[in-house]
C-alpha cells in the first residue's frame, strides 16, 4: 500500500536518499527544520557504488552524529600497486596527515547510507520510498511537488539530490553541460581467488587499456571490485558477459592466469562524463551531489563532494527556513561549493586521462615517467591531502576574508576543547547545527556579544593551546566565520540581527576578519 501524505506541509523536501540527500536531511532535521524525504526507488540500495569515505566525509558524518561504528567496520586504505606488462613498478601509498583526527575509511557506500538512515530515524524523519518527483510548480512562497502516484507535497524549498539523471534539475530548467572523458568502463564486484594480495589495490596498465582490482570489505575475504575500460561497440552487456570479459582481460592486461571468479555481486557498464550544473539554485529549487556535478570515479571524490555540499547547504537553509537569515544567504552556497566541484572535475579528469593514456606517447609517459613521480613521498602526501578534501577553503567566497591564517572561510581543524564547566570535548563534537566560539580562556563579554550577534545556538569552548589572542568563531560546517577580540566588530556579521528579532526578516551575513 502506498504511504499517504497526511501532513503535506514541510520546510524542505529532499528528493533522493543517497549519501548527499541523507546527510542534508540529517543536517536540516538536527537544526529543527521540517523535512520530507522522498526517493523513487522501492527501498535502499544494497550494492556498494562508492567504496571509500575520505577524511572530509568522515568528519562531516561525525558532526552529524552519524559516523557510528563505521571506523570499526572499515579497512584503512593503504594504496595501489601499479604494474606495466605484469611487472610491478611502484606503489602509490596513502599518506594521511597524522595531525588530523579523521582519516579515510575504506567502507561500502551502502554502509554509509545505512548509518545516515539510522541517524535520520533518530531525528524522527521517515523516508517515503517509491515517491519520485514527477512535476513541480514554484511560486513566491514555496514549491508544490507531484510525486509518483499523484500525491502532492508542499514545501518552502525543494533540494534535488536525485543523481546524475536528476528529474528535479530537469524540471527546474538548470543546464548540465559537459563532455565525455572515457567512453565505456566495465565494473564488477566479484568473489574471486588468485588476483593479488589484499593489502593493496592493484592496477595494470596495458596498451589496450587499464585494469584495476580493489579489495572490498566482506566476510568471505575474497570480494573484489574490478574495473576496466573497453571499446564501446554499442552492445548491451548483461552481467554474465561482463564477468566473462574480466576473465579474458586478466591474463591479457595483468598477465594473471590462475585467477578464478566465482560469482558476481554487482555489475555495471558506465561512461565517464564531466558535467557541472550552470547553477545550484533556481528560485526555490536547489541541487546537491551528483545532481549538480558528475566526474570520473577515480579518486573516490563523488560521495565526499556530495556530502560536503549537503553540510554547506544544511546550516544555511535551516537559518533561512527559521526566518533568521534572508534568502541571499543561499547564494553563498553556489558561490562556495561550485568552485570546489570545478576543481574536483578538473583533477579527476586529468588523473583519469593520465591513467587510461590513450595513444602511444601518452602510454610511454605514464609507464616511464608518471608512475615514478607517483612514487615520491612528497607527491603521495600531496595527493592524499587533495583527495581528503580537508584543505577545502572558502576564503575567496562571499563569506571569506583576509588576514593571517586561518582566514574567514578556512576550515578549522578538529582539536580537544573544554566546555564552560570544564567537561572535555572536541571541536567536531560541538559543531553542527551549532556555532562554536573558540578562545584560549573564557571571555564572558565576548561570549555575550557573539550570542547577541548571531542567530541559532552558539557554544563556547576553550583550548589552552590556542594562542594568538584572537577568538575563533566557527561555522556549523567547521569553517571560520570571524576571528578577533573586539565584540563591537561582530555587528558586521549579521547587520540586521535586531530587525530579525522584531519582524522575522533578516539578511545574509557578511564575511569579516
Amino acid at each position: 500500500m502506498t504511504p499517504s501524505f497526511r501532513d503535506t506541509a514541510a520546510d524542505v523536501i529532499v528528493a533522493g536518499v543517497g549519501p548527499t540527500g541523507l546527510a542534508l536531511a540529517c543536517g536540516l532535521a538536527a537544526a529543527g527544520a521540517r523535512v520530507r524525504v522522498l526517493d523513487r526507488a522501492d527501498g535502499p540500495a544494497t550494492t556498494s557504488r562508492a567504496n571509500i569515505l575520505h577524511a572530509r566525509g568522515a568528519e562531516v558524518l561525525a558532526r552529524l552524529d552519524a559516523l557510528g561504528d563505521l571506523p570499526d567496520r572499515a579497512v584503512a586504505p593503504i594504496g595501489i600497486r601499479m604494474h606495466v606488462r605484469g611487472r610491478h613498478l611502484t606503489t602509490m601509498t596513502f599518506a594521511p596527515d597524522e595531525r588530523e583526527t579523521v582519516q579515510a575509511l575504506f567502507v561500502s557506500q551502502a554502509a554509509v547510507e545505512q548509518q545516515l538512515r539510522d541517524r535520520l530515524t533518530e531525528l524522527g524523519v521517515e523516508i517515503k520510498w517509491g515517491h519520485g518527483v514527477e512535476s513541480l510548480a514554484q511560486d513566491a512562497d514555496g514549491v508544490t511537488v507531484r510525486v509518483t502516484g499523484g500525491a502532492q507535497v508542499r514545501a518552502s524549498w525543494l533540494v534535488g539530490c536525485d543523481g546524475a539523471h536528476s528529474r528535479v534539475r530537469e524540471l527546474a530548467g538548470i543546464g548540465f553541460p559537459g563532455v565525455p572523458v572515457v567512453e565505456r568502463f566495465l565494473l564488477a564486484d566479484v568473489h574471486a581467488d588468485g588476483l593479488a594480495g589484499r593489502e593493496h589495490s592493484a592496477g595494470w596498465y596495458h596498451r589496450d587499456g587499464i585494469l584495476m582490482a580493489m579489495p572490498m570489505p566482506d566476510a568471505t575475504g575474497n570480494l573484489w571490485r574490478l574495473m576496466a575500460n573497453v571499446d564501446d561497440d554499442g552492445r548491451h552487456l548483461p552481467g554474465d558477459e561482463i564477468v566473462r570479459a574480466f576473465t579474458k582481460l586478466l591474463p591479457v592486461r595483468a598477465e594473471i592466469t590462475g585467477a578464478r571468479i566465482h560469482d558476481a555481486v554487482w555489475t555495471s557498464v558506465f561512461r565517464i562524463h564531466r558535467r557541472l550544473a550552470d547553477d545550484y539554485r533556481r528560485g526555490r529549487v536547489l541541487l546537491a551531489g551528483d545532481a549538480a556535478h558528475i566526474h570520473s570515479p577515480f579518486g573516490g571524490q563523488g560521495m565526499n563532494t556530495g556530502i560536503g555540499d549537503a553540510e554547506n547547504l544544511a546550516w544555511k537553509l535551516a537559518l533561512v527556513v527559521r526566518g533568521e537569515a534572508g534568502v541571499e544567504l543561499l547564494d553563498t552556497y553556489t558561490a562556495e561549493r561550485r568552485p570546489v566541484a570545478t576543481e574536483v572535475l578538473q583533477r579527476t579528469t586529468t588523473n583519469t586521462r593520465a591513467l587510461v593514456a590513450e595513444g602511444r606517447l601518452a602510454r610511454l609517459l605514464r609507464d616511464h615517467v608518471l608512475v615514478r613521480i607517483l612514487n615520491l613521498p612528497a607527491v603521495q602526501r600531496q595527493a592524499t591531502r587533495a583527495a581528503s578534501q580537508l584543505g577545502v577553503s572558502y576564503r575567496r567566497g562571499p563569506l571569506g576574508g583576509r588576514g593571517r591564517a586561518p582566514r574567514p572561510g578556512d576550515r578549522v581543524p578538529d582539536r580537544a576543547v573544554r566546555l564552560s564547566d570544564g567537561t572535555p570535548s572536541t571541536l567536531t563534537r560541538e559543531l553542527g547545527p551549532d556555532w562554536v566560539l573558540l578562545t584560549g580562556r573564557t571571555d564572558a563579554r565576548l561570549t555575550a556579544a557573539v550570542r547577541d550577534a548571531l542567530p541559532g545556538q552558539v557554544r563556547t569552548v576553550t583550548d589552552p593551546q590556542h594562542t594568538g589572542g584572537d577568538a575563533l568563531l566557527v561555522r556549523p560546517d567547521g569553517h571560520l566565520l570571524w576571528r578577533g577580540t573586539d565584540p563591537g566588530r561582530l555587528a558586521d556579521l549579521w547587520p540586521d540581527r535586531s530587525k530579525t528579532r522584531r519582524s522575522g526578516a533578516s539578511s545574509a551575513p557578511s564575511g569579516g576578519h
